[in-house]
């Protein structure tokens, strides 16, 4: 077993372990530790079903030397606190910092709705501890990885002890190769800001921010994003791209909005009535697509 599959095993050990006594602390006394999750989705659902049964799952929390950091459960301290309660139960965890981030991120890795934008954060975090190095150094590091393995530097980095690290703890992650992730993910740190909001928010996929990066006109980019938003599909944001980079302009804008307002509401129809919709539809999409030709 390697030592990530033994980093996490600890970690998942702890949670699943009988844990200490059940208690209880006041809010105040509590502080949310940074993690890759941003958004916290239907916390209001969630206060109101805390407000009416209370906290069922305690938070594990740690104590620090101004009080207690959660190291799981921030989205039901929030819920908490939307829902007007002083304290919430709790079962405190004597670890220290860097077991405390284990769980932590044991926890927030294994979440099916962390968003690729999360997930980039959550393993830049992980590499930072297991590399004992800061992100700028971990970001080096993969950089000169990925340049040795296509041939463009001659000094070894591949086979050395932190590149295994590397390579050891994508296998243990089991979704992606740290190459993609090179080519893929990191990207997404250098977007701009509107479409790093939009990332963390959830309503664009991150291959279609990755695509409207290449617009540098805001007004632009903006409208595209707003035809992503709407349901504009990878294939035809290309298209798009592709046509208003080479034009100098968006690609019609009005086309895509509105004809993807009308694909949203088609879609709440009867069954009989949407499929005679969408074969209107179809025809006018061709019909439209005819006056782009004679118009460009």
């Amino acid at each position: 077993m390697g030592t990530m599959d033994k980093m996490f095993q600890q970690a998942q050990g702890l949670l699943e372990a009988p844990l200490p006594t059940e208690s209880t602390l006041p809010l105040s006394a509590l502080s949310p530790t940074p993690q890759p999750r941003r958004r916290f989705e239907n916390l209001e659902k969630l206060a109101a079903s805390i407000k009416e049964r209370g906290v069922l799952q305690p938070l594990l929390v740690r104590p620090t030397k101004d009080g207690y950091a959660i190291i799981a459960g921030e989205r039901r301290y929030r819920a908490a606190q939307i829902a007007g309660l002083t304290e919430v139960p709790v079962v405190i965890l004597e670890v220290d910092e860097p077991t405390a981030q284990r769980i932590a991120l044991a926890e927030n890795l294994q979440r099916e709705d962390l968003n690729p934008y999360e997930e980039t954060l959550g393993i830049l975090s992980l590499l930072e501890i297991r590399l004992n190095k800061g992100r700028e150094e971990v970001l080096g590091l993969l950089h000169r990885m990925r340049n040795e393995a296509k041939g463009r530097v001659t000094h070894n980095v591949m086979g050395n002890s932190e590149s295994r690290v590397v390579e050891e703890t994508f296998q243990a992650l089991g979704r992606l190769t740290w190459e993609s992730f090179v080519q893929n993910r990191l990207p997404l740190l250098n977007l701009p800001q509107d479409l790093q909001s939009a990332l963390e928010e959830g309503s664009v996929p991150y291959t279609a921010a990755l695509e409207l990066r290449k617009v540098k006109d805001p007004q632009m980019r903006t409208e595209l994003l707003e035809a992503v938003q709407q349901g504009l599909s990878l294939r035809d944001l290309k298209e798009r791209i592709k046509k208003a980079l080479k034009q100098g302009r968006p690609a019609q804008p009005w086309r895509f909005s509105g004809i993807e307002q009308a694909k949203a509401r088609i879609r709440l129809l009867p069954a009989r009535q949407r499929k005679e919709a969408e074969a209107l539809l179809k025809k006018i999409e061709a019909q439209v697509k005819d006056l782009e030709k004679l118009l460009s």
